[in-house]
Parts: C-alpha cells; structure tokens; sequence
C-alpha cells in the first residue's frame, strides 16, 4: 500500500536524524547533524526502528518494520526494505533532483519531439532513472550491484515502466563507458553519484579524489553533439558544492552552459533546520 504522505524529515541532531517514511519513524544516523534535536527525547525514543554504527552495523527493533515497503514522493514510487548498512533504497536527499531532472526532460521533450538518451552512473535504485523516464526519456541505469539493479527494476515495475526504453546494466562504469564509446553511442544527458569508494563485480576498484575526473572526462565523450545536461552529486566527506564546480566546470570547457552548485538537503516543516547529506553540481545548456 502506499502512503498518502510519503516522507519527511521529522528533527535531526546530536549526529541523528528522525525520518517518516510512509507509516514507519525511523532514527538513523547523520554525522551533520552537529545541533540539538528540537524533539523531546520520548518521542525519538518511540520510532520504530534505529540505526547505529557505534559498536558495528546494527539496527533496533528491526522486526517491526515489514520486509518491505512502498512510498510516493512527488508521484515516484518507491519500495523499501532495511539493508544491513542502515540504508533503505532511497536517498530522500535527492528529491529537489528527481524534480529538476524529470522538469527538465519533460520540457526538453516537448521542445524537441524526440526522446532524450540518458545515462545514469552509480544508479542504485534508479530515483533519477525513474525521473528522467517519467519526464519521456530513453535511459540507460548502470550500477556494479547486480542486486541494486534488481532493485531499481522493481521500483520500475511499480512505476508502470516495465515497458519503458531502460537499458539495465551491472558492470563498472569505466568499463562500460569505453565499450559505449568504442561502439559510437551517445548520450544527451549524463546523471552520475559516484561512491567515496566501491568495488565492481570483478574487484575494480573505485576512489572519488582519484577516479571522478576520468569519470567525468569519459562522460564528456559519450554526450551528443547538442547535449542537455550533467548533473553530479556526491555523498563524499569533505566534498564541498565549489569542490563539484570546478571540477565538473573542468570537464565541461568548451560547451556553451551553465552550472549551478549546492547542498543536497532532507527537509520536512517550515520551521526545522533543514540537515544536510551531499553536495551536487549540474551543468545545463544555454
């Protein structure tokens, strides 16, 4: 069943945030979070479930949310389930980028007539892959878990795009990118969320402060000759919003557009401190 109101953030502090997604209030922690929670500590006490990585990967009361669930934000749907990493298959985090993306794609669309070709890096469970589908584009959704990808399909079918033009791919994206180039495809737009390091199905290994300008230099290849967008977000430590500037700017020179730079933020009433979890970088034409 899904929710009617899906997500939201509830408080954050003390290193934690406090979160509904759909019926379920979970505490999970956020090393931002450096402030004092507004919320009386019963009531943080009473989620349903908590995360923490103090004493190793552990959750509480794990047994009182379901194997998984289903949520709406901004008419994308969602299953969740709660992953030994504390993860759920959502980052509600990238909300303001599914919006822009699927707004950008479906204008993009309706200028052109023809569907844009999109390739979506470090997919996870496709919130920009289903975006970018729902705006009318023809997607590419990339990621070196073959459980991610499987995931992402799911969250697909719930979506009513088991149908769509999706390619699914489990590879690593620098092997991949190469084959694309080698075969002479393209792509008008180009979503990646590189990790702060990860491993491919065959031990690749990947490192953002050594791999993201290859990454993004690769990228910069496959796009068509009139491309539409990038956009870059990370999760990464330390990784400032100028810091994703410069460097997609740097891999961008010589294309006429313009970059727009920020903070990925959850969010939830008017009146709490909006926490935030990542930076992003997007570069559009113009």
């Amino acid at each position: 069943m899904i929710a009617d109101n899906d997500y939201t953030l509830l408080d954050s502090g003390d290193g934690r945030k406090l979160e509904r997604f759909g019926g379920y209030t979970l505490s999970r922690p956020c090393s931002q979070a450096l402030w004092k929670p507004e919320l009386p500590k019963h009531l943080w006490e009473s989620a349903d479930a908590a995360f923490d990585r103090a004493d190793g990967n552990r959750w509480h009361n794990r047994g009182t949310l379901p194997d998984e669930w289903r949520i709406e934000i901004d008419g994308i749907r969602f299953i969740l389930s709660g992953t030994d990493f504390g993860h759920l298959g959502i980052f509600p985090e990238q909300r303001a980028q599914w919006k822009w993306i699927r707004e950008t794609v479906a204008a993009a669309v309706q200028k052109h007539g023809t569907p844009l070709r999109v390739l979506n890096l470090f997919a996870y469970s496709g919130g920009a892959t289903l975006a970018a589908a729902l705006g009318g584009a023809e997607l590419c959704h990339l990621d070196a878990s073959k459980g991610m990808v499987q995931w992402a399909r799911r969250n697909a079918e719930a979506n009513g795009l088991h149908e769509h033009p999706i390619r699914w791919i489990v590879d690593d994206a620098h092997k991949f990118i190469c084959r694309e180039l080698r075969r002479g495809r393209q792509y008008d737009a180009v979503i990646l969320d590189p990790p702060t390091f990860g491993r491919g199905q065959n031990n690749e290994m990947y490192k953002i402060e050594k791999d993201l300008p290859e990454t993004l230099e690769l990228c910069r290849k496959l796009l068509s000759e009139s491309p539409l967008f990038v956009l870059l977000s990370t999760h990464t430590p330390g990784y400032s919003p100028m810091v994703l500037r410069n460097v997609l700017g740097q891999a961008m020179t010589g294309l006429q557009g313009s970059i727009e730079a920020g903070e990925m933020l959850l969010t939830g009433a008017t009146d709490l401190r909006p926490t935030p979890c990542g930076v992003f970088a997007r570069w559009l034409t113009g």
